[in-house]
C-alpha cells in the first residue's frame, strides 16, 4: 500500500518556511506506523521536511494549468507508475481537484482534509459539489465540528463519510515551563486576524505595565517577511512605533514559534473570522499559556473553558480582559495551569486516528 499526500502548491513543506497544514502533515508523521509507504507532494523547496518520502515538483512557467493542477496531475502521473496498485490518496484542502483526480486516477480511494469552511472554497462552496466530493471520496476529515458542520449543511446522503481529526500538536515538555511577563500575537499580519486590535490594544496598556514586554509573530505570507503592500507596512510601523517594549519578530519557524511560546505568559488570538480551528490555541495550550480569543468557529471547540473566550470581541472588552489578567496573577496562573493539564491535541492521538481511518478505509475498498 502507498499513500500518497497532495499538499496545496501555496504550502512550503521546509523546515523553515512551513506553514500551518505542512506543519499538522509533518507532525502527523512523526508518529504514523505507515511512514515508509507514504510520500507527500509539494512545490519543491530547499530543505524538505521528512526528506526521503518527499516529492518535490517545480512548476513549469510554459504551463497553462495552475499551479494545484500541475502538481496534481504529476503525482498521478508519478502514481500510473508505481507497481502498487493498492494506493490511497490524501487531497489537503483543494475540493475541486478531486473530479481531475478521480478521472486519471481509477479504483483508488480519495479522502479530503478540509482545513478551512468548504463554503468559502472552490469545489464545495455549492450543496451539489459537496454532494459530488462525498461519491467520489472514501472519507473527508474536517479540523474541527464547525467545518464539519459547514461542510454537512443542506446534506442528507452519505454524511458517515464525514469526520472530524482535530490537527494536531508536538508537546516535548515534560511540566509546565517558567513564564516571563510577555503578551503574544502568533498569525498572519492581515486584518480578518485581528492583528489591528492586538496593536491598538497593546498601544492603549503598554505605558501601564512597564515590566511587561508584547510580542508580535508573523507576516503577509506564511513563509517569508516581505512587506508586499501598505497595509503590512503600516502595521508593522504602527507596532514599533509603541517603543522598546513591543517585540517584533517578524516570520519565524515553529521551533522559535514553540521556544517563545514557553516563556509566554499570556497568548492573544483576536480572530474577526471564523476561524476554521486555531492551531495557535492548541499550540499555546500546550505550553501552559494563559489564552485570551475570539469566541468564533473552531476556537472555542480548542480552548473550551481553559482560556477566556471573547464574543463579539472589540477594543473595550479586550483591552480589559487583557488588564484583568496582567493584574492578577492567581487568575492568570489559574488559566496558564488549566491550559496545561487540558491540552488534548497531540500529534501522537492525532496520528493514531488518522492510521485508523486509513486503515478502515483501506480494508473497505479494497
Amino acid at each position: 500500500m502507498q499513500i500518497n499526500i497532495l499538499l496545496p502548491y501555496k504550502e512550503k513543506f521546509d523546515k523553515n518556511k512551513a506553514s500551518s497544514v505542512s506543519i499538522t502533515v509533518k507532525n502527523n508523521l512523526i508518529h504514523t506506523h505507515y511512514l515508509k509507504n507514504i510520500k507527500i507532494y509539494g512545490q519543491i523547496v530547499d530543505q524538505p521536511l521528512f526528506r526521503e518520502n518527499f516529492v518535490g515538483v517545480k512548476y513549469s512557467p510554459w504551463s497553462l494549468k495552475s499551479k494545484n493542477v500541475f502538481l496534481a496531475e504529476k503525482m498521478c502521473e508519478l502514481i500510473k507508475n508505481n507497481d502498487d496498485d493498492k494506493q490511497i490518496i490524501e487531497i489537503h484542502n483543494r475540493p475541486y481537484l478531486i473530479d481531475k483526480i478521480f478521472k486519471k486516477i481509477k479504483n483508488c480511494p480519495i479522502i479530503l482534509f478540509l482545513h478551512n469552511d468548504p463554503q468559502e472554497m472552490k469545489g464545495s462552496k455549492s450543496i451539489a459539489q459537496r454532494e459530488n466530493i462525498l461519491l467520489k471520496c472514501s472519507a473527508v476529515l474536517c479540523v474541527s465540528n464547525y467545518v464539519k458542520d459547514q461542510f454537512l449543511q443542506g446534506l442528507s446522503d452519505h454524511q458517515e463519510k464525514v469526520n472530524v481529526l482535530y490537527n494536531g500538536v508536538e508537546r516535548n515538555l515534560k511540566k509546565i515551563p517558567n513564564k516571563r511577563n510577555e503578551v503574544l500575537f502568533v498569525g498572519r499580519l492581515v486584518y480578518e486576524k485581528g492583528v489591528d486590535l492586538y496593536i491598538k490594544v497593546v498601544k492603549s496598556i503598554a505605558p501601564h505595565f512597564p515590566d511587561w514586554n508584547f510580542g508580535l509573530i508573523g507576516s503577509f505570507r506564511l513563509g517569508d517577511d516581505q512587506i508586499h503592500n501598505s497595509y503590512v507596512y503600516k502595521t508593522i510601523e504602527n507596532f514599533k512605533n509603541i517603543g522598546p517594549q513591543a517585540k517584533f519578530y517578524g516570520f519565524k519557524d515553529n521551533n522559535f514559534v514553540q521556544n517563545k511560546m514557553k516563556s509566554t505568559s499570556i497568548i492573544i488570538i483576536p480572530s474577526l473570522w471564523q476561524e476554521p480551528f486555531g492551531l495557535v490555541a492548541a499550540e499555546a495550550m500546550s505550553n501552559g499559556i494563559a489564552i485570551i480569543a475570539s469566541k468564533v468557529g473552531g476556537i472555542p471547540e480548542i480552548i473550551k473553558d481553559n482560556g477566556i473566550l471573547i464574543e463579539n470581541i472589540n477594543f473595550k472588552n479586550l483591552q480589559r480582559n487583557l488588564i484583568n489578567l496582567i493584574d492578577d496573577n492567581k487568575m492568570r496562573e489559574n488559566y496558564q495551569i488549566k491550559a496545561w493539564k487540558n491540552f488534548n491535541h497531540s500529534s501522537n492521538l492525532s496520528s493514531k486516528k488518522l492510521d485508523n481511518f486509513r486503515k478502515i478505509i483501506f480494508q473497505n475498498f479494497y
